[in-house]
């Protein structure tokens, strides 16, 4: 008689959890957004919102003061103190525009007028006498010439992963976005390894009887570029080459079948359709290195001080107020260049590529067309490739493994005792490489639905889409050291509550949450485009036919975007691997620090096992990219 009864039971509880599925299902997207919007709430809006509140009060009251200091004073904005100083002197301001005109002139080597110090710094620049540039315009003058290297070294990159196919294509596609992850302090060490006095350029050309010459001394400013490029041109490489993968060959053959030259036809059938993902590159690379902090910190310091050097230098001074309003003139700036960005990449949405065409030719096809002027080049270009991207890279290996006194393992044999000891030190290399690796794949975790989440919002939410995108792109425009300064004074100092309870967020679930916030518009900026191009014909086809919302979102949506969101994934795991500003600032107790840190705390005591550890940070994540990529190649597929 019981039988009856449960299963009736049965049937209700069976209801519910359908009527409990279709309420989730409807309610999905808005219960992942307001999850994301409250870690973005905690753990970015927050802290930065704390560094802003520092710029505009002193001592219980709101002020001003600070800003008018800075925006008046030439060392800061240069010629425009003027301007800023007395606004409605427009006569005399356009005399001024006129008389700095007529003196403009192109030099090779002068004698420039940094931020802090003049020195003799010989580099091809415009000539502008009686006008100082200031520390926000030479920050944006490093950028520039940042951005032009970074896209000159990208650029045929790009094209060689594109357009030839030879063995190792794929791996080294997957490389691309290695130096993503090693701290900046690596990257300059790299950097002095490979261009200092002793270091491995000195040692090739002494073999030859040159040297040594003393590259970073020469010029400071061309290492600090030539570092900026490392990082950020395979970043415009990674973003080229899809699109150069896209170019439709067919309207190449037709503009050659109608009479015109190669080099007409690259012109004006090829430049049209990679000149947006090379803009795109090219804007993201000047953000990047506008906010630049530890390698003009680490190679040209006080010297070659950029905005974020010189935040970092008050910080250090107590100067808390200047600090914040010098970190919330930059964040505007970064905000407005994020928002051209944003609006340049919105326009070029409708823009729809098609498939890729996997058709390359051999790179190396026979001996006869080895030797081909194209194919020179391209053998050119790998020698470059070779100095600024394998030079610093090879010669940490070769730091980890070699002393004053020639090849040792010693460096090794370190870390190794340190990790078989155990608990008698802090920093042990295993624990360490567990928690990159586990804190890298929690971000992923995190970091790609909110990214997905991030892009439905914007390509839905019609014009107000601009605004949310700006907003939610926040990380790219917020320095780490600004980030940093943040966290510190917020989450981890802990902030009073009523009640005598204090909200304080550290430990492994700040650092994830921490990277994952820095990572996810990486993911977005991947993932918006394509979707912005997906016919919603598609997906309500599928629902008209029957299909669930998750069914028709795993089916039909989530596969027409597999690429961007792969992409976005690497991107997101090589920045939670290589985060530093962040984690070194979370990290609590002795058992979440991660690759980078344990370099930074070796570093200061052993070089030598810094640069071992830092090698093992190389190759541990180079193996993970390769997998991620791989991994993600039979997914899109």
């Amino acid at each position: 008689m019981s039988r009856p009864g449960l299963s009736g039971r049965s049937v209700r509880i069976r209801r519910r959890a359908a009527a409990a599925r279709r309420w989730l299902e409807r309610r999905a997207l808005s219960l992942t957004a307001l999850a994301t919007a409250v870690v973005l709430a905690i753990m970015l809006y927050l802290p930065v919102g704390i560094v802003f509140v520092d710029a505009v009060v002193d001592d219980g009251g709101a002020t001003l003061a600070v800003f008018r200091e800075i925006l008046t004073d030439p060392f800061y904005v240069g010629a425009l103190a003027d301007v800023f100083a007395e606004p409605l002197a427009v006569g005399t301001h356009l005399e001024s525009l006129a008389g700095w005109l007529a003196g403009v002139s192109i030099s090779v080597s002068v004698e420039r007028p940094l931020p802090s110090v003049s020195l003799p710094v010989p580099w091809p620049r415009l000539e502008t006498p009686g006008v100082r540039t200031g520390l926000f315009g030479f920050t944006a003058y490093q950028a520039t010439l940042s951005t032009v290297a970074s896209v000159a070294l990208g650029l045929p990159a790009a094209y060689v992963l594109a357009t030839y196919e030879f063995r190792g294509r794929r791996t080294l596609r997957s490389l691309t976005i290695l130096p993503f992850v090693l701290p900046g302090i690596m990257v300059a060490v790299g950097f002095y390894a490979m261009f200092g006095r002793t270091g491995t350029l000195n040692g090739l050309l002494g073999l030859v009887g040159l040297g040594p010459y003393p590259f970073i001394e020469w010029n400071p400013l061309a290492i600090v570029i030539v570092a900026h490029a490392f990082y950020n041109a395979p970043l415009v490489a990674r973003v080229t080459v899809a699109a150069w993968e896209s170019v439709d060959a067919r309207t190449v053959e037709t503009a050659r079948s109608l009479g015109a030259s190669p080099r007409r036809a690259f012109r004006d059938v090829v430049v049209p359709q990679l000149l947006p993902a090379v803009l795109t590159g090219a804007l993201l690379t000047f953000i990047f290195t506008f906010m630049t902090f530890p390698i003009v910190l680490a190679l040209g310091g006080l010297r070659l001080a950029t905005v974020e050097v010189w935040i970092y230098d008050r910080v250090r001074r107590l100067a808390y107020s200047e600090a914040a309003a010098l970190a919330v003139l930059e964040t505007i700036l970064s905000l407005g260049l994020t928002y051209v960005y944003l609006r340049y990449e919105s326009a070029q949405s409708g823009l729809a590529r098609r498939a890729a065409d996997t058709s390359r030719e051999p790179l190396v096809p026979d001996l006869r067309t080895a030797l081909s002027p194209r194919r020179l080049a391209i053998l050119g270009y790998g020698v470059v490739a070779l100095l600024v991207f394998v030079g610093p890279m090879a010669s940490l290996v070769v730091g980890s493994v070699t002393d004053g006194n020639g090849l040792t393992t010693r460096h090794y044999a370190f870390l190794l005792e340190r990790q078989l000891e155990g608990a008698s030190y802090q920093t042990l290399p295993w624990v360490a490489i567990r928690n990159s690796l586990g804190f890298g794949v929690a971000t992923l975790a995190v970091a790609v639905p909110m990214g997905v989440v991030v892009s439905v919002v914007t390509v839905r939410a019609g014009w107000g889409g601009a605004i949310v995108d700006t907003l939610a792109m926040l990380p790219l425009a917020v320095s780490g050291v600004v980030f940093g300064i943040g966290l510190l004074q917020g989450l981890v100092f802990g902030i009073p509550l009523p009640g005598g309870w204090r909200f304080q967020v550290t430990g492994a679930v700040a650092i994830v949450a921490a990277h994952a916030v820095a990572a996810y518009p990486f993911v977005t900026r991947n993932v918006s485009p394509l979707l912005a191009t997906l016919d919603p014909a598609m997906v309500e086809s599928a629902r008209a036919l029957g299909a669930t919302r998750y069914r028709a979102l795993r089916d039909v949506a989530l596969p027409l975007v597999a690429s961007g969101i792969v992409a976005g994934a690497a991107f997101a795991f090589a920045i939670s691997i290589g985060e530093f500003s962040s984690t070194v600032i979370l990290a609590s107790g002795s058992q979440t620090y991660t690759m980078p840190v344990a370099v930074e705390r070796y570093l200061g005591r052993r070089p030598g096992p810094a640069i071992a550890m830092g090698t093992v940070l190389l190759v541990v994540t180079a193996a993970s990219f390769v997998v991620v990529d791989r991994v993600g190649g039979r997914f899109e597929q």
